[in-house]
């Protein structure tokens, strides 16, 4: 099974892999409770969204330290 994007590629973007897991975790967590409270679906799982959205560097660290 392949994981895309590629853990090496996260890594670019974050400095360690357990600041990429606790980074993808919250943001699932706020996106499920986001779609949650809207009531629409989401198109993906929320990890998947998430790790998308560091990958794409819309997800910054600093963003993290802020919630």
């Amino acid at each position: 099974m392949l994981l895309y994007p590629a853990i090496k590629d996260l890594l670019n973007e974050v400095p360690s892999r357990y600041m990429l897991v606790n980074m993808v975790a919250s943001r699932a967590r706020k996106l499920s409770s986001e779609a949650e409270i809207s009531g629409e679906p989401l198109e993906e799982k929320a990890v998947s969204l998430a790790i998308h959205e560091v990958a794409s560097g819309a997800l910054q660290i600093e963003e993290m330290d802020e919630e």
